[in-house]
């Protein structure tokens, strides 16, 4: 059960929730239209806190006396170098965000379907194994041969989550207009 102070403030402030919903409904839709244009720019804020979070773990071990100085320094370099490749080629860093994913499907339906094939002896419905390892190569197959279809396909994914995030949170805050100024034992029951 909801603690009766949190029903309370969310129907104290559903316009508050109401506004993150909308603004999720609105993120999902730019995402669904334009996917290509809305990764650009989630690889470009990625980037910005790639260099920030490199900067401050650089000065982190610049100051730092520790044993692990040279490791924080290294991680600092790294991700002001790739945030600085990020910013430079989007592109280039979408794609291969996009190799990495269709490399680690590939590799992990490989290792899937080796593994059913070493417990077939021991368990029934191993191709259920079988199955899932295969599902997860092809997808790794297709997206090395159609990245740009890949990306694309992030960018909906992306989209109708947020869509239905967004629809899910309003629907909510319209249900807590409704209890507001109502008793918690209301809200929460409702």
């Amino acid at each position: 059960m909801v603690p009766d102070t949190l029903a309370r403030d969310l129907a104290r402030n559903w316009k508050a929730v109401l506004v993150r919903g909308v603004l999720a409904i609105l993120f999902g839709l730019v995402f669904l239209f334009a996917p290509l244009e809305s990764l650009g720019i989630l690889v470009l804020v990625l980037a910005a806190f790639a260099i920030v979070d490199g900067v401050m773990a650089l000065v982190a071990g610049v100051r730092s006396s520790s044993p692990s100085r040279n490791q924080m320094i290294l991680e600092g370099v790294l991700g002001i170098v790739a945030g600085f490749i990020a910013f430079l080629w989007p592109g280039l860093a979408l794609i291969t965000a996009l190799y990495l994913i269709a490399g680690w499907a590939v590799v992990t339906g490989i290792i899937q379907i080796v593994q059913a094939i070493k417990v077939r002896e021991e368990i029934d419905n191993e191709w259920w194994l079988v199955l899932g390892g295969a599902a997860s190569v092809v997808f790794g197959v297709l997206i090395a041969l159609q990245p740009v279809l890949g990306i694309l396909t992030v960018g909906f994914l992306i989209g109708i989550y947020a869509l239905i995030f967004g629809i899910a949170i309003v629907l909510l805050a319209l249900k807590l207009r409704d209890h507001e100024g109502q008793p918690t034992r209301a809200v929460a029951a409702s």
